[in-house]
């Protein structure tokens, strides 16, 4: 019997299926199976521990490139071919339901195997026990559109014979994961040929399914455990921080901002056990430098650093900053202080409460001050919000606000995993949220009311710049929704 081991009819049906199974898989099968692993890579990051529930021989494991790799299926006899298949990962006798563990897995797999469990609500609310916040569960099933024609396959022999199931909905699943405490950050429909191989297979998988996705084989559901206290972020060493003993670093990038300096500090409200200032200045024509300095010397009893960028862009100001920051949540405050520095405590508030990880800020929901963003500045900003939203896959209503809050540790995670994505982002916002996306962060918009500047003249133009968002969608597309 396998390790903690439920009784029922239903379940020992199941098992008794898959045991007495001795055909090896078809090809269309691992082909199946090898497409699902691409997907799959795209979700996680190689340097993660992955355990998969409902395994199987251990052939959409084997595929995963990640760190470690964990497979548990109640089959002993299907336990048995997995190791065959795949001896570089481990393989248990265990059942879902009950099975424990003292290691903290990165991402937990549920593949094609909802549909066979008895109750589903209990495998979820086990496995979110077994969890701590930082965990991701991922589900995939298949699209009930396609049942009738894998009923046909199964008649034709181009599909195993498989035991009674539920076919549930996506919305069935996302229910369940729900009311056992999960938090449904995204959904991905894929595919539309089920299976990995060949020019036009490739072809009709990254291009059209994208925008077919009512008629995708299947559906990929990423849910993060639902945080039910104020509590900080999960830190892998020091495990769960307490509210009060947060620390802060707001990263104030400067160019040309001399006006503004002396007001970032003292409008930003004291935030966690301490809060500090870091000022990076990054070339500017008037006293910027001298203005930071002043303040440095004036202020001695808060906790500044000043520094001056080595290369250009906002993007490699943040990236510089960041790495001396020492606070456990680090934010950007623009020093055009457009976005009120007083609401900065939302953002903190935020990301304690649980509603987040990734606090973006949005500038599109209240009403703004008149001259605070031009009209073609506010199409633009709308129209990139609805591009993004489709293609991280969350709602996302203004991705060109510069104040973005994270914890330090979510950072870190981000600057390990850039490569996926390059340093192609002079602005740093992108460099953010793809990065977030790519952790299955939840990102969430905080509103808040824009302001006129009292000081200076925008940095950006917006042609240029508007000719490099556009690049920037175009390759965030190719890395995130057409793979």
């Amino acid at each position: 019997m396998p390790e903690g081991s439920t009784n029922s009819r239903h379940t020992d049906d199941v098992r008794e299926h898959y045991d007495s199974r001795v055909k090896p898989l078809s090809s269309l099968a691992k082909g199946y199976r090898r497409l699902l692993a691409r997907y799959y890579n795209v979700l996680i990051p190689s340097d993660s521990s992955v355990l998969e529930v409902g395994c199987g021989t251990g052939e959409l494991l084997k595929n995963l490139s990640v760190n470690r790799r964990i497979g548990i299926d109640r089959s002993g006899s299907q336990i048995e071919r997995a190791r065959t298949n795949d001896p570089d990962s481990e393989y248990i006798v265990a059942e879902g339901e009950s099975f424990t563990t003292s290691d903290d897995f990165e991402y937990i797999i549920v593949s094609d195997t909802i549909n066979y469990v008895e109750d589903v609500q209990q495998l979820f609310a086990h496995l979110r026990s077994q969890s701590h916040p930082a965990t991701r569960l991922l589900v995939n099933m298949p699209n009930t559109l396609w049942r009738p024609l894998f009923s046909l396959a199964q008649v034709l022999g181009l599909r195993a014979s498989q035991p009674n199931n539920s076919w549930l909905s996506g919305k069935d699943v996302e229910n369940l994961l729900h009311l056992a405490q999960w938090e449904v950050i995204k959904t991905q429909p894929r595919a539309l040929i089920p299976f990995s191989g060949g020019f036009i297979e490739r072809l009709i998988n990254r291009w059209l399914a994208p925008i077919l996705p009512w008629f995708c084989v299947t559906q990929f559901v990423v849910a993060r455990p639902k945080v039910l206290q104020r509590s900080a972020v999960h830190h892998p060493k020091q495990g769960e921080i307490s509210a009060a003993e947060i620390t802060v670093s707001v990263v104030v990038p400067a160019r040309n901002e001399a006006g503004n300096i002396e007001a970032a500090i003292t409008r930003t409200p004291d935030m966690g056990k301490w809060t500090e200032f870091i000022f990076i200045e990054g070339g500017s024509s008037d006293n910027t430098w001298e203005e930071i300095q002043r303040i440095h010397r004036e202020y001695p009893g808060l906790k500044i650093k000043i520094m001056q960028q080595t290369q250009k862009g906002k993007g490699n100001a943040v990236r510089e900053a960041f790495a001396e920051a020492e606070g456990d949540i680090l934010m950007i405050l623009d020093a055009d202080l457009t976005m009120p520095p007083e609401e900065l405590p939302k953002y903190v508030d935020a990301i304690l409460d649980g509603h987040c990880e990734f606090a973006n800020g949005c500038r599109l929901v209240y009403p703004m001050d008149d001259e605070a963003m031009r009209f073609l500045n506010m199409i633009a900003n709308k129209s990139f919000g609805i591009t993004f939203s489709w293609l991280l896959g969350q709602p996302i209503k203004d991705t060109l606000c510069g104040t973005k809050v994270l914890s330090r540790v979510n950072y870190e995670r981000i600057a390990e995993n850039r490569a996926y994505f390059g340093e192609f982002d002079p602005y740093g916002d992108f460099d953010l949220l793809f990065g977030a996306d790519r952790l299955n962060l939840k990102i969430r918009d905080i509103p808040i009311r824009y302001k006129d500047r009292t000081y200076g003249t925008t940095n950006i133009n917006r042609w240029t710049g508007g000719m490099l968002l556009l690049r920037m969608v175009i390759f965030a597309a190719r890395k995130l929704k057409f793979v």
